[in-house]
């Protein structure tokens, strides 16, 4: 029974597995970022995690501590120069571990391990709860304006077309206006006419009677 006993054997052997985890850890202080199978990436961030939180403090233990695992000069040297300058302010957390999916030999589940500070942008094709929470809420905030840009411009059209109503409604009525003025207008007009004819028939039954009082006169004398 294993009662007490944390880890990850990875199938291997405890000389193999600590070679395994040593190479791990010298790949990943150097690139910054490797890519792994999930349980591998796992059980590399519980082995080198606590070798860079010895970084944040340069002594002579500290360095033998970490070489003691690594076995390397050059991930000595990286580690406590450029490495303990980016996590002096970090407490802990110094390693993100990123899904890739499944490889498509054997379907193994992928993963990408790196160090925090020297990567904030996330790969194509990673799978974290934070970002899925962010890119919905992102969703949904756009949805919600674009509903809202959407009622909104049904009611802009509908003042428009109101307003072109009114104009249209304006000039009907001002045509039908013109229309009827225009008979008035010639009624008028030809009212003088017929005024003009009836004071010439007037005259002329004026001139008839005249002419026949002059007859009469005549006669009698």
């Amino acid at each position: 029974m294993r009662h007490q006993k944390k880890g990850f054997k990875l199938g291997r052997t405890s000389a193999h597995r600590k070679a395994t985890l040593q190479s791990l850890s010298n790949a990943l202080i150097l690139h910054k970022r490797i890519t792994t199978t999930i349980t591998k990436a796992k059980a590399l961030r519980m082995f080198v995690e606590p070798i860079i939180n010895r970084a944040k403090e340069d002594s002579m233990l500290n360095r033998r501590q970490a070489f003691r695992y690594l076995q390397d000069k050059e991930s000595i040297k990286e580690l406590f120069g450029d490495i303990a300058t980016k996590i002096s302010d970090r407490p802990g957390g110094y390693t993100r571990i990123i899904k890739l999916g499944q490889r498509a030999g054997d379907s193994t589940e992928m993963a990408i391990i790196e160090l925090v500070d020297y990567n904030d942008i996330k790969p194509d094709g990673s799978s974290t709860g934070s970002a899925k929470k962010t890119r919905r809420a992102g969703r949904r905030k756009k949805s919600t304006g674009e509903a809202a840009a959407t009622v909104a411009a049904p009611a802009a059209s509908a003042t428009t077309e109101d307003v072109v109503d009114a104009v249209v409604m304006e000039e009907v009525v001002s045509e039908a206006e013109v229309v009827e003025e225009a008979p008035t207008a010639e009624v008028v007009e030809e009212a003088p006419v017929a005024e003009a004819a009836t004071e010439g028939d007037a005259s002329e039954a004026d001139a008839d009677a005249e002419a026949e009082a002059g007859d009469e006169e005549e006669k009698t004398a």
